[in-house]
């Protein structure tokens, strides 16, 4: 048996359900309720919702990757630029807040209450499982982006790759963090607020009257953005496993899904995307393993050649 192959075909399969999870469900729930938060007359037309937003997916990436790559180059600059440049926004206007929110997040990770109350692991757990999401790393989903990138060095796109879970956990999550902490949305908000919208409460506090409207073009660009990328590894898994007639019929499965997400719960889409990025990393990990030592010397030798070369 090709063991290698064996773990392509479970990766492709459990690929298949993340992505539709997180690339159409979560996504469509997360920026209808950003949209229903600032124009509160949309409830009740979320299937409108999702039926204008699988169109606009659908225009993209029925052009191939090379459509989604030009699309997704304008918006996610765009977003991460909007984003920041309105959290720091709020960082300044509550600076005299940021460092007590700074001692909160340590004091209550590691002492009081959470490990008297043996809370530590479920808290740890659920953050791994959250980052595991947020930015994919270890999941195998960004090595197929990348992989279609055109360039003569795999190790210098590996390092390029490396760029985007400390941009999206170390600074975009941790700013996010802070700013929701710093306007203090996070006590008046119940026991299991909705992230998106507590976030939306701290744009609104921080950035009065704009803020909310701000947060929802960074939230539908980021939705969008995902969307797009994740219709890509669907069709690539389905591809690989029917061959290439399969792009189109998998394309309008997935255009479907997220006309039906609009209105699905989100408590279920945590649930079952926790079991399919879980699953996921089970191949991901065994064929790191069983390819690191061809890793290592690709890039002993592509940093040895730099070295020469300065």
């Amino acid at each position: 048996v090709n063991l290698g192959k064996v773990l392509a075909v479970a990766f492709a399969v459990i690929c298949i359900g993340a992505s539709f999870g997180g690339g159409n469900t979560f996504q469509v729930v997360q920026s209808m309720g950003a949209v229903k938060a600032v124009i509160p007359s949309l409830e009740g037309r979320e299937l409108i919702y999702g039926t204008l937003m699988a169109i606009a997916v659908g225009v993209v990436i029925l052009g191939g990757i090379k459509r989604i790559g030009k699309v997704a180059a304008r918006l996610v600059p765009f977003m991460v630029l909007l984003y920041g440049g309105c959290a720091l926004v709020i960082l300044f206007t509550h600076a005299a807040q940021v460092p007590e929110a700074v001692v909160l997040i340590f004091r209550d990770a590691f002492t009081g209450a959470a490990v008297a109350g043996g809370v530590l692991g479920a808290v740890i757990s659920t953050g791994v499982r959250r980052a595991a999401f947020s930015n994919e790393a270890g999941m195998g989903t960004e090595a197929m982006a990348h992989g279609a990138a055109k360039t003569k060095e795999p190790i210098r796109e590996g390092l390029v790759a490396m760029l985007g879970p400390m941009i999206d956990t170390l600074i975009v999550c941790t700013i996010t963090g802070l700013i929701i902490l710093s306007t203090g949305v996070w006590e008046s908000t119940g026991d299991s607020p909705n992230g998106v919208l507590l976030t939306a409460e701290a744009f609104k506090k921080g950035i009065p009257v704009a803020g909310p409207y701000l947060l929802l073009v960074c939230v539908l660009c980021f939705s969008f953005s995902s969307m797009i990328g994740f219709s890509y590894y669907v069709t690539k898994c389905g591809m690989f496993l029917f061959g290439p007639s399969a792009r189109i019929p998998m394309i309008l499965f997935y255009l479907a899904g997220i006309v039906v997400s609009a209105i699905v719960e989100l408590g279920d889409i945590i649930n079952f995307l926790d079991i399919m990025f879980g699953m996921m990393a089970v191949p991901t990990i065994l064929s790191t393993l069983l390819l690191s030592p061809r890793v290592m010397a690709r890039a002993r030798e592509y940093f040895a050649a730099l070295g020469q070369a300065q």
